[in-house]
């Protein structure tokens, strides 16, 4: 099981992390939109016995074990777009995205 981060990720997450604190950038998902998934981020300040940590890059992405099947695989990348700035994932297991991106499906796991 595997949650990489790109370069431009990690700068991101270890600014924000050195102006908020916490342990690491807690990555995951909930049931939302027209796709049924969405991606949530925030910043971890601690760590539970049903999180999985992943290590890349010099920064700590955490995940909780019941996400797994939905972000094994997954890489994390800080993208700009216009003028905004958002984490952008490259996501194996994703089969479809809403025409507005902001949800998705996975195949059945």
């Amino acid at each position: 099981m595997a949650i990489t981060v790109t370069e431009k990720a990690a700068r991101h997450i270890r600014d924000a992390l050195a102006r908020k604190g916490g342990v690491g950038l807690r990555f995951g998902v909930k049931k939302v939109g027209c796709s049924g998934l969405a991606y949530t981020f925030d910043f971890a300040k601690e760590v539970s016995a049903n999180d999985e940590l992943f290590q890349t890059q010099d920064v700590t992405v955490v995940v909780d074990k019941g996400n797994l099947e939905y972000l094994d695989g997954s890489t994390l990348d800080y993208v700009r777009e216009g003028l905004n700035e958002t984490f952008k994932v490259a996501n194996p297991k994703a089969t479809a995205m809403c025409g507005c991106g902001e949800s998705f499906t996975v195949a059945e796991v």
